[in-house]
């Protein structure tokens, strides 16, 4: 067999024991859960496009500043 024929390896292994199906759907719910919670933690969140400082002005407290902030550059 090559690599590409090669059945999946199986995410679990039962060495001990007769589990119930409800026993093992809960054993694989954790174990799932656990690395989609894994895998969030890895890739950090990329900001939002208006997070950027580019797309707008600072606004600084003065009179008048709120009309100012609806301005264009």
């Amino acid at each position: 067999m090559t690599d590409e024929q090669a059945p999946p390896r199986p995410l679990l292994t039962v060495l001990r024991g007769e589990p119930t199906p409800e026993q093992l759907a809960a054993l694989v719910a954790v174990v799932s859960s656990r690395a989609v919670a894994a895998a969030d933690d890895a890739a950090p969140p990329t900001p939002s496009p208006w997070a950027q400082p580019v797309l707008r002005r600072p606004l600084s407290p003065a009179a008048g500043a709120w009309r100012a902030s609806a301005l264009p550059h």
